[in-house]
Protein backbone atom coordinates (compact mmCIF):
# COMPACT_ATOMS: atom_id res chain seq x y z
CA UNK A 1 0.00 0.00 0.00
CA UNK A 2 1.53 2.99 -1.31
CA UNK A 3 -0.92 4.93 1.44
CA UNK A 4 -1.68 2.79 4.36
CA UNK A 5 -4.81 2.26 5.33
CA UNK A 6 -6.69 4.23 7.16
CA UNK A 7 -9.03 1.82 9.12
CA UNK A 8 -5.91 -0.36 9.58
CA UNK A 9 -3.92 2.58 11.37
CA UNK A 10 -7.03 3.32 13.51
CA UNK A 11 -7.05 -0.27 14.67
CA UNK A 12 -3.23 0.00 15.32
CA UNK A 13 -3.71 3.07 17.35
CA UNK A 14 -6.55 1.97 19.58
CA UNK A 15 -4.40 -1.27 20.26
CA UNK A 16 -1.46 1.27 21.60
CA UNK A 17 -3.89 3.61 23.36
CA UNK A 18 -5.55 0.83 25.28
CA UNK A 19 -2.51 -1.36 25.91
CA UNK A 20 -4.65 -4.21 25.03
CA UNK A 21 -3.20 -7.76 23.39
CA UNK A 22 -6.71 -8.97 22.26
CA UNK A 23 -7.40 -7.57 18.93
CA UNK A 24 -6.85 -10.78 16.40
CA UNK A 25 -5.99 -9.41 12.75
CA UNK A 26 -4.74 -11.70 9.73
CA UNK A 27 -2.84 -9.91 7.27
CA UNK A 28 -0.91 -10.48 3.80
CA UNK A 29 2.55 -8.95 3.08
CA UNK A 30 4.71 -9.49 0.30
CA UNK A 31 2.58 -12.66 -0.82
CA UNK A 32 2.51 -14.02 3.29
CA UNK A 33 -0.45 -14.87 5.40
CA UNK A 34 -0.01 -13.62 9.20
CA UNK A 35 -2.54 -14.30 11.66
CA UNK A 36 -2.48 -13.55 15.32
CA UNK A 37 -2.81 -11.23 17.71
CA UNK A 38 -1.58 -7.25 18.05
CA UNK A 39 0.25 -6.11 21.11
CA UNK A 40 1.29 -2.68 21.84
CA UNK A 41 4.75 -1.70 20.82
CA UNK A 42 5.93 -1.19 24.24
CA UNK A 43 4.65 -4.96 25.03
CA UNK A 44 6.11 -6.54 22.06
CA UNK A 45 9.19 -4.74 22.28
CA UNK A 46 9.57 -5.97 26.14
CA UNK A 47 8.36 -9.69 25.66
CA UNK A 48 10.81 -9.51 22.83
CA UNK A 49 13.94 -8.54 24.75
CA UNK A 50 12.71 -10.59 27.60
CA UNK A 51 13.36 -13.95 25.01
CA UNK A 52 16.40 -12.24 23.96
CA UNK A 53 18.13 -11.49 27.55
CA UNK A 54 17.24 -15.27 27.68
CA UNK A 55 19.68 -16.99 25.28
CA UNK A 56 23.28 -16.70 26.00
CA UNK A 57 24.07 -16.10 21.79
CA UNK A 58 21.25 -13.00 21.82
CA UNK A 59 21.79 -11.45 24.84
CA UNK A 60 23.46 -8.19 23.79
CA UNK A 61 20.77 -7.96 21.45
CA UNK A 62 18.02 -7.14 24.55
CA UNK A 63 18.47 -4.02 24.97
CA UNK A 64 18.10 -2.73 21.60
CA UNK A 65 13.96 -3.46 22.02
CA UNK A 66 13.97 -1.73 25.33
CA UNK A 67 12.95 2.11 25.60
CA UNK A 68 11.47 4.29 28.78
CA UNK A 69 8.11 3.41 29.62
CA UNK A 70 7.68 6.86 30.55
CA UNK A 71 8.31 7.98 27.53
CA UNK A 72 5.62 6.19 25.98
CA UNK A 73 5.97 5.11 22.18
CA UNK A 74 9.15 5.89 20.76
CA UNK A 75 7.90 7.69 17.85
CA UNK A 76 5.10 9.84 20.68
CA UNK A 77 2.51 11.44 18.62
CA UNK A 78 2.87 10.41 14.84
CA UNK A 79 0.38 7.50 14.07
CA UNK A 80 1.53 3.96 14.23
CA UNK A 81 3.73 2.88 11.44
CA UNK A 82 3.81 -0.52 12.42
CA UNK A 83 1.46 -3.48 13.50
CA UNK A 84 2.93 -5.85 16.74
CA UNK A 85 1.57 -9.30 16.65
CA UNK A 86 2.31 -11.73 19.63
CA UNK A 87 1.29 -15.04 19.09
CA UNK A 88 0.98 -15.33 15.64
CA UNK A 89 1.83 -17.72 12.92
CA UNK A 90 2.81 -17.17 9.50
CA UNK A 91 0.33 -19.58 7.24
CA UNK A 92 1.80 -21.90 4.53
CA UNK A 93 -0.15 -24.57 3.52
CA UNK A 94 -1.96 -26.77 6.30
CA UNK A 95 0.16 -25.34 8.62
CA UNK A 96 1.08 -22.09 10.25
CA UNK A 97 5.01 -21.37 11.29
CA UNK A 98 5.80 -21.53 13.73
CA UNK A 99 3.12 -23.82 15.78
CA UNK A 100 3.35 -21.72 19.10
CA UNK A 101 3.08 -18.53 17.38
CA UNK A 102 5.92 -16.10 17.19
CA UNK A 103 6.67 -12.35 17.27
CA UNK A 104 6.24 -10.12 13.96
CA UNK A 105 6.34 -6.50 13.41
CA UNK A 106 4.91 -5.61 10.02
CA UNK A 107 5.08 -2.06 8.64
CA UNK A 108 1.29 -1.13 8.03
CA UNK A 109 2.27 0.41 4.74
CA UNK A 110 3.41 -3.03 2.92
CA UNK A 111 -0.44 -4.88 4.22
CA UNK A 112 -1.72 -5.44 0.91
CA UNK A 113 -4.67 -7.02 2.40
CA UNK A 114 -5.86 -7.62 6.11
CA UNK A 115 -9.42 -9.18 7.92
CA UNK A 116 -10.40 -8.84 11.21
CA UNK A 117 -9.64 -12.30 13.08
CA UNK A 118 -7.31 -14.70 12.91
CA UNK A 119 -6.92 -17.97 11.33
CA UNK A 120 -6.05 -21.64 12.30
CA UNK A 121 -6.47 -25.21 10.32
CA UNK A 122 -7.75 -28.14 11.59
CA UNK A 123 -7.40 -31.49 10.26
CA UNK A 124 -11.47 -31.97 9.39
Amino acid sequence: MQNPDELLVAICAMVESEQSNQMSLTVVVGGAVITGRLAPEAVWRERVSEVLRDSDRLGPFADVFTFDRREGRPDRGEPPTHLHFHLARILQGSLGIPETGGMYRVAIKDVSAWTVGDFSYSDQ
